[in-house]
């Protein structure tokens, strides 16, 4: 009977290690340098990564694009979907580039897109934007391009992106658009705190969004929120420099998808513009914020800790003397300390026509902290 056992065991054993090797077995990888990447970043790799890509999508099993360490050059790309497989990793060692002159993507919205997949996940690696130029360009106030994104999603399922920096980006760092199930763990962006739309994350159109253990430096939002956000959730990330974590502009169109299931928690802002913010256009829109939650935020020489601004209208164009049509509610400010630089720690600047609603203040101490002269 003993034999019996150790036997049924030892068959049990190998079919596991059978399993295990023919799940092992079943995912492909394809290595841009095997497809012709060259990591001096100065040749264009863009056609290796596409490649890279092509075969991967249309691979019925798992596939893993394998991008060595390096600095690979890329062009604007656009990695499209549907795909044959719902398990795509781009496995970065390496430093992906863009192009020094600015003007090759600026007017790309884009530079490294995904669009309809479903399944990607990004782990590790370096986008280096190389966005300095165009920020000095619209410093001159001379004529330039708008600049790209680095990273884009759009019309996307089941997204994780784990251990990524993102460096100098010429525009918006990070782009959720359209998209459900996305995981944002252990990113990183780094940007001059003056450099212009900079945003870190932007988050817009979007359900079941995480954003986790993140460190976000830049010249504008650490995470933007806009239209058509719910079920996000926000936990234990740095931003600063930068403005903060923002809710909006909301009303910017008269028709407008609106906010609500947000969750912000254990943050820390150090030397930012903004704390925890919601702004909408000062006009008419059909747009709403509600169902908020900012809670363990730790503010270090913040100018403005917690905002609420109902009159946004940047250069007075198109809304004096009108009244925002955002209705924001139920919003919880839960366990907010630190400091604030200026003497107005909190704001809230609400619609005079729909005024805020359901707005609790728990354990809030913020205390001014007189710039030293």
């Amino acid at each position: 009977m003993a034999n019996l056992k150790s036997l049924l065991l030892l068959l049990l054993l190998s079919q596991l290690v059978l399993m295990m090797h023919g799940a092992h077995a079943a995912v492909v990888t394809y290595s841009v340098s095997s497809l012709g990447a060259i990591a001096d970043g100065k040749t264009d790799s863009t056609k290796a990564f596409l490649s890279a890509w092509s075969k991967a999508c249309a691979s019925l099993q798992p596939a893993v694009i394998y991008v060595p360490a390096g600095r690979f050059l890329l062009q604007n790309a656009a990695f499209s979907g549907p795909c044959k497989n719902n398990a795509i990793t781009f496995r970065i060692d390496g430093t992906l580039v863009a192009p020094s002159d600015y003007r090759v993507i600026g007017d790309a919205g884009n530079w490294i897109f995904f669009e309809h997949v479903n399944g990607v996940t990004i782990s590790g690696g370096l986008l280096d934007g190389q966005g300095t130029g165009l920020w000095a360009c619209k410093a001159s106030a001379k004529s330039c391009p708008s600049g790209a994104t680095t990273l884009g999603f759009s019309s996307s399922n089941n997204i994780v992106v784990s251990g990524l920096v993102s460096l100098n980006s010429q525009m918006f760092h990070i782009v959720i658009n359209g998209c459900q199930n996305v995981k944002m763990q252990g990113v990183k962006v780094s940007a001059s705190g003056n450099s212009p739309n900079t945003d870190g994350i932007h988050v817009q159109m979007s359900s079941e969004v995480t954003i986790l253990d993140s460190k976000i430096a830049t010249g504008d939002d650490c995470v933007s929120i806009g239209p058509g956000t719910t079920n996000l959730w926000i936990e234990n990330v740095a931003c600063g420099p930068g403005h903060g974590i923002s809710i909006g502009s909301l009303g910017k169109d008269t028709e407008e998808s609106g906010v609500q299931n947000v969750t912000v928690k254990t943050v820390t802002f150090t030397g930012t513009q903004n704390g925890v913010r919601i702004k909408s256009w000062g006009r008419p829109s059909t747009g709403f914020a509600r169902n908020i939650l900012f809670q363990h935020v730790v503010n270090v020489n913040v100018q403005n800790p917690i905002v609420i601004d109902q009159n946004y209208c940047p250069d007075n164009k198109g809304c004096p003397g009108q009244v925002s049509g955002v209705k924001i509610s139920d919003v919880i400010y839960d366990d907010i300390h630190g400091t604030s630089a200026t003497q107005v720690a909190v704001k809230f600047d609400c619609s005079s026509e729909y005024p805020c609603s359901g707005i609790k203040l728990e354990d809030v101490m913020l205390t001014y902290k007189k710039p030293s002269s």
